[in-house]
């Protein structure tokens, strides 16, 4: 049996692969009935929706905003991957009544923005430092690709390739043409995606221009400051660091500024590298990760501690009450390591999209999928929770359209290999060079680690069938059609590596241990030192007041306390509980003095730890995620 070199990893398509229950399922689900009709009524009650009948007039409120066009984008984004695998006549009738007022509000040389048609059309193109042109364009063609690719409808892809095709116009290095490129990232992504939809290379071209123009000198944001008759040294965030255009991209070694638009602009420029070959991109996006993973990385996978930037300051600096951690970057984190997985075909980089998308992510919406955290705490005194909206709403709608789209991730295709990135109830259709393959799952994946597959095509096929092997287990099993076979004589890159020919109604399963794992932090990140997190599987956990008596900062989990994973199906929506015992320092005996020779006693408590993603889903109080350890 002869199998050629290793194909790209090619994602299966979102619509090409269906989820059976599990924890995805359900959260579709929700997503479905819930969280698409409150963020609708969200988008129409503020006006956003409105916006494109571009009949405001000055003196009325609410103004147009900047990036409301973008909201409305990703509602539409989200619907349009919902209706792909679950059609909905009443959502269809929407979306359909929606797309026709968002293409009316185009104007007659193809420019589609709300804010400038009707507030301020003098002003076009004149601020991309600070105005969002470009990134709302993002947004609305990622919209109109997700939309013909779930409905097979023009009616927004061809305004926004109208609307591509004024913007190729105006920037450029070409005579007459703006040199300059968005200070919100968002755009570049989107295009290579309308590319492949449109079958247009100009749009990658555009693309590479918007990447490779970048921070190079003089800086256009200085001309444009100047051309409006500003000061360019008088920047409100004091750096074009903050959103990456300080230098060229292919020379920058630190993840810096504003996290989303950090994530966005590495996504592009992984986009490109793959699309190009590119080697001097490939590198950047390689030193980019791995400075992110090594130094800058929440253990949820959330990212950028700051709130005063939204994003990323020094080494290490990952304290928890305080931690940012927008739920937008984290989103932009699983877009990013989707790429580098195909990028570099390593399960290292997956196993980063994995943590992020079921902690960091997944945290961001409430389990009744109606309320939303901007922001995603380590640690919290009580005061922090959902929200129904927010002024500036790009998370809701932005989880939304994750959720709706999360089918893919799960999986991708070459032409001799199938590859299993996640581990979810349901199927993927996949298509290789010999044929159609279609995969089966059973699993009770995240709560377990045991895993069925099950092949279905109509003849033997040879292939490679890659399983994903995640870094946190640190054990395996595996068999196909019962025969066992040693994990680690398949392993390769993080995947264990199966390769013969397969015949139809082939079974591999698969078993991973999920035992309780205790997480250190490295000895520079200040805030944790002392402490301990508790993980297990894909999951971290947290402590939450809504499970104990004892104020969360009196806890200490001595090192040798034996903790178990208890089912407990009434437990937020049913989920693996961690039990155990803990002491809590006691203050009796103190007295009114605030200090003494002698330390606390310490008394034995309950310890019950949840997932991180369904904190705040009770009675509101405090939580944490790292607790400090006694060496008892």
């Amino acid at each position: 049996m002869m199998f050629h070199g290793e194909s790209d990893w090619t994602p299966v398509p979102w619509n090409r692969v269906t989820l059976d229950g599990g924890l995805w399922g359900e959260r579709q689900r929700v997503n479905r009935e819930r969280t698409l009709p409150a963020v609708y009524r969200q988008l129409k009650d503020t006006g956003r929706i409105d916006a494109f009948r571009l009949d405001w007039r000055p003196g009325q409120q609410p103004v147009p905003h900047q990036f409301w066009d973008s909201d409305v984008a990703k509602w539409l984004e989200a619907a349009a991957y919902s209706l792909g695998s679950h059609p909905d006549p009443a959502l269809a009738a929407l979306v359909d009544e929606t797309v026709a007022l968002v293409a009316s509000a185009q104007q007659p040389d193809g420019y589609l923005n709300t804010h400038f048609t009707a507030v301020e059309p003098h002003n076009r193109w004149t601020n991309l430092r600070d105005m969002h042109e470009l990134y709302c364009a993002g947004h609305l063609i990622e919209a109109a690709v997700a939309h013909y690719d779930a409905t097979g409808k023009t009616t927004l892809l061809a305004p926004l390739r109208r609307y591509a095709d004024t913007i190729d116009a105006v920037f450029g290095p070409g005579p007459g043409q703006k040199r300059g490129y968005c200070g919100h990232e968002e755009i570049e992504l989107a295009l290579v995606r309308l590319a492949h939809a449109a079958n247009e290379p100009r749009y990658m071209r555009l693309a590479q221009y918007f990447v490779d123009e970048r921070g190079r000198r003089p800086y256009y944001f200085d001309r444009e400051a100047l051309a409006r008759g500003e000061d360019p040294t008088v920047f409100w965030a004091g750096t074009y660091a903050y959103n990456q255009a300080h230098i060229p991209v292919r020379e920058q070694t630190e993840v810096v500024g504003h996290a989303v638009r950090a994530m966005y602009l590495y996504t592009a420029m992984a986009d490109l590298a793959l699309e190009t070959d590119d080697a001097s991109l490939t590198a950047a996006c390689r030193r980019l990760w791995t400075h992110l993973t090594s130094r800058r990385l929440y253990v949820t996978g959330g990212i950028g501690p700051s709130r005063d930037n939204e994003g990323f300051t020094a080494d290490y600096d990952l304290p928890n009450a305080t931690a940012y951690a927008e739920t937008c970057a984290a989103i932009g984190l699983v877009f990013w390591a989707a790429r580098m997985t195909r990028l570099e075909q390593n399960a290292r980089t997956m196993d980063v999209l994995e943590t992020a998308l079921y902690n960091g992510v997944l945290s961001g919406v409430s389990l009744d999928g109606e309320t939303f955290f901007y922001e995603n705490p380590l640690a919290s005194a009580g005061r922090h929770h959902r929200q129904p909206w927010y002024s500036c709403a790009c998370c809701p709608p932005n989880i939304a359209r994750l959720i709706a789209s999360i089918g893919g991730y799960i999986y991708a295709q070459g032409d001799a290999d199938a590859v299993v990135h996640l581990y979810t109830n349901g199927a993927g259709r996949l298509s290789l060079g010999g044929g159609a393959l279609t995969l089966h799952q059973e699993t009770g994946y995240p709560w377990d680690g045991c895993v069925s597959l099950r092949l279905e095509m109509d003849a033997p096929m040879p292939f490679r069938l890659w399983l994903r092997r995640p870094g946190w287990a640190r054990e395996a099993s595996l068999r196909i059609n019962g025969a066992a076979i040693e994990p680690e004589s398949v392993t390769v890159r993080g995947y264990m590596r199966l390769e013969r020919t397969w015949r139809p109604g082939d079974e591999v399963t698969v078993e991973f241990p999920m035992p309780v794992e205790r997480v250190y932090a490295h000895p520079d990140i200040a805030a944790d030192v002392g402490r301990v997190a508790l993980r297990r599987g894909p999951l971290v956990y947290c402590v939450e007041g809504a499970d104990t008596d004892v104020p969360l900062h009196r806890l200490r989990l001595p090192r040798a306390a034996e903790l178990s994973a208890v089912y407990d199906e009434g437990l937020l929506g049913g989920v693996i509980a961690l039990r155990g015992a803990a002491l809590a320092a006691e203050s009796d005996g103190w007295g009114e003095g605030l200090y003494r020779a002698e330390p606390p006693t310490l008394r034995p408590t309950p310890l019950t730890a949840v997932p991180y993603y369904a904190w705040d889903n009770r009675t509101p109080g405090e939580m944490a995620v790292w607790l400090m350890e006694e060496s008892l």
